[in-house]
């Protein structure tokens, strides 16, 4: 079958790879029906996180069970499927403790690191499936309409990413609220935001289109600023003192430094961008502001049950940030226009 292998910096191809096969009774294959490039594939594909060997990619894909293993009961042969972008079983301690990103059994998409790991990676025509009953999360009524699709992809990561940066900076009915990020994840987090009832929603952005697409998920303002200036800019627009939660959608030093010095006093900052930047907490800074910060990695399998109904009816539409799609055969032109700012997010079909 068809996969994509990183093999280095901007060396992203797409090769024959076995098939993948039952190796435990836990597992399930899956058939890939879309798949997408995440914005921290991007580190890899940059060589700011080094690929030391070729590599399968990929950790957000939906699709269809087409072989369970013998001890497999809640996904049957026929499902349809989200599979977050990692491994768990649901039951450990951690996953019962809401962070099922901790799992104890569980591992990643395209890795060996864990108990749970999967060599396969989502950006590839199938994937053996660990832990198939805690980890894949089935959407009713089988295979969705093309329309529907991309938000549902959103699910394995990025809204459920999003949503947990809201939670985490503790937005609420009438928080005012700025997004440092203008990623998927970022551009989720303002529908995150809104969703859970903030008044007042600013996307820190400086790219046309994607301001365009942060007011159509909902946000009431767009600050263009940086640094300095951005922070300046947010103090003036809330009571001279900034809003009360900052979401970090980067993860680079400067988009931390930004999400802490423009936060009120008291305020809160909630951040998921993966640390690849070099990030880092001033602990004397937030001991003289009372700034706090929570985040990490997402546990976004505890989400997708709580947002999926909405996705089906249509209250949610985050399938918006994917402004591209391509088939599996260009995944190189998918990350060079990812990594070039031509697009937000990639989608791939097989």
């Amino acid at each position: 079958m068809r996969a994509t292998v990183i093999h280095g910096a901007r060396d992203v191809r797409v090769e024959q790879v076995p098939d993948p096969v039952i190796q435990h009774p836990t597992d399930a294959v899956v058939r890939v029906v879309a798949a997408c490039v995440c914005g921290s594939d991007l580190w890899r594909y940059r060589g700011v996180e080094p690929t030391r060997q070729p590599t399968r990619i990929g950790h957000e894909y939906v699709g269809v069970v087409e072989e369970v293993g013998s001890q497999v009961t809640g996904v049957a042969v026929g499902d349809f499927v989200i599979a977050p972008f990692y491994v768990c079983d649901g039951t450990c301690v951690n996953c019962r403790n809401g962070v099922s990103t901790s799992c104890r059994n569980g591992g990643w998409w395209g890795s060996h690191d864990g108990p749970g790991s999967s060599a396969d990676g989502g950006q590839g025509e199938r994937v053996r499936a660990p832990l198939a009953d805690g980890t894949l999360v089935v959407v009713p009524g089988g295979l969705p309409s093309d329309e529907l699709l991309p938000s549902l992809l959103t699910l394995s990561d990025v809204m459920g990413t999003g949503h947990h940066a809201a939670l985490q900076g503790g937005v609420r009915e009438g928080s005012t609220v700025a997004v440092v990020g203008d990623g998927a994840v970022g551009l989720c987090a303002v529908l995150a935001a809104r969703r859970l009832g903030a008044s007042r929603v600013v996307a820190m952005s400086r790219h046309e289109t994607r301001q365009a697409l942060a007011r159509t998920l909902g946000a009431t303002d767009v600050v263009p600023e940086r640094g300095d200036e951005g922070v300046a800019r947010l103090k003036e627009m809330f009571d001279g003192v900034g809003p009360d939660v900052v979401l970090e959608c980067v993860g680079t030093k400067e988009s931390m430094d930004q999400a802490l010095r423009s936060a009120r006093p008291g305020g809160q900052v909630g951040f998921v961008g993966v640390p690849a930047g070099g990030p880092e907490l001033p602990v004397r800074t937030m001991f003289n502001s009372n700034v706090g910060v929570r985040g990490g990695v997402a546990p976004v399998r505890g989400y997708i049950e709580e947002l999926l109904p909405e996705v089906l009816d249509g209250r949610l539409d985050p399938g918006v940030v994917f402004d591209l799609e391509l088939p599996l055969d260009e995944v190189a032109q998918a990350y060079a226009a990812m990594d070039e700012r031509r697009a937000t997010k990639v989608l791939l079909r097989p």
